[in-house]
């Protein structure tokens, strides 16, 4: 008896942290294709598609759509992970960074989805990983926060656009979260697990978590909503 194919699930900047947790928490249901742009990933289990990518780069989104098809044949899945965070004191303008958290973290998953759609079918589903700065500005960064809060735009406008399709567009917005690759400075550290509700940093697992049942028909009903993974930040 043949066995049935595995959907098969695209997650961008998925080299380290967040990106990494949702790429290994999906290889239990999916076959995974990953991007990266600089930090080449090390130990991914064998058979998941790692693709070099810059997303800034228009002409990267069929490239990476046609190595995921050309791989798996199908795309049932897209995980808009890449984002780039970036400081824009209002006294210090430079028009090539900040138009960045845009090119990536906004016009980026929009270019990937036109991409994809031909081969998505009724089932497939997008995610984005958004930013409780989102909808709580953060000082000094409010390019970045501006950029996330048009990804939750984004998410409820492809969710409306989708629906008869049948493909479901959601989003997750995590707040502070513990990367070890990365770590903050203790009293930073501090400072963050006080403004939450539980007293604790998210771990990147926490977020791959909600990833994973956005994804599941448990979640099938559900479509244009952000799902904030926070640990209660700044109730």
């Amino acid at each position: 008896m043949q066995s049935p194919v595995r959907k098969v699930a695209l997650v961008t900047g998925a080299a380290r942290g967040i990106g990494r947790a949702i790429a290994a928490s999906l290889g239990a249901d999916y076959a995974v294709a990953i991007t990266h742009l600089k930090t080449a990933p090390e130990s991914f289990p064998t058979g998941v598609l790692v693709i070099q990518a810059d997303l800034r780069d228009p002409r990267s989104y069929a490239r990476i759509v046609d190595a995921v098809m050309e791989r798996f044949g199908r795309l049932d899945l897209i995980v808009n992970n890449a984002g780039t965070i970036t400081g824009s004191p209002v006294n210090e303008f430079n028009h090539d960074v900040l138009r960045e958290a845009f090119d990536v973290n906004v016009l980026a998953p929009h270019g990937l989805l036109g991409a994809a759609l031909p081969h998505m079918a009724r089932g497939a589903s997008v995610i984005g990983i958004s930013s409780v700065n989102a909808v709580l500005p953060p000082k000094g960064a409010a390019i970045y926060g501006a950029s996330k809060a048009a990804l939750d735009l984004w998410t409820r406008a492809m969710a409306k656009e989708l629906g008869p399709r049948g493909i479901r567009v959601n989003a997750v917005a995590p707040g502070a979260v513990n990367l070890p690759e990365a770590p903050r400075d203790t009293e930073l550290t501090k400072a963050f697990e006080e403004m939450t509700a539980l007293g604790q940093l998210a771990e990147p697992s926490d977020i791959a978590d909600a990833v994973c049942f956005l994804a599941s028909d448990k979640a099938r009903a559900i479509t244009g909503e952000v799902l904030t993974v926070s640990g209660g930040y700044r109730l």
